[in-house]
């Protein structure tokens, strides 16, 4: 996603529970594009595509540290439940792993996510469905003489 360059949707900041033991709230700022979700730690500076030309990008800390959620490996987002000010929402990937995070309501981060997964996944059906017509057409064709 970084690479592709895709435009953002939304950006901002979410919470996101973390793995370990304690399972601690982490801030991390969210770039949300078409292809999925990037994870950015707060300190991390932007991705190449958001900087400024005219800035000098600070020293940047590895590429390991942004955490791409691509929808392509995405299943749903579920799980929404209001508590105060919080929403909170799981993102729950192809292989079974669920992120759990929670934003203020008004920021509708989990609707945006949503959103945009199913248009994703909308657009690779659509594609599958054009591939799978060209290639029937192709062999339905008829062959030159023989």
């Amino acid at each position: 996603m970084l690479e592709s360059g895709c435009r953002a949707v939304k950006e901002g900041m979410l919470e996101k529970r973390s793995d370990g033991l304690l399972q601690l709230w982490k801030k991390k700022r969210c770039i949300l594009t078409e292809e999925g979700l990037l994870l950015i730690p707060p300190k991390h500076p932007p991705p190449p595509q958001q900087q400024q030309q005219q800035q000098p990008a600070p020293p940047a800390e590895p590429a390991a540290k942004i955490k791409e959620l691509h929808f392509s490996n995405m299943k749903t987002v579920d799980c929404v439940e209001r508590k105060g000010k919080y929403v909170y929402f799981t993102v729950v990937m192809a292989e079974g792993k669920e992120i759990d995070f929670r934003c203020a309501q008004e920021q509708g981060w989990n609707a945006a996510i949503t959103l945009q997964m199913v248009q994703y996944k909308n657009r690779q059906a659509i594609l599958a469905v054009r591939s799978t017509r060209q290639k029937q057409q192709h062999l339905a064709a008829p062959h030159g003489p023989r």
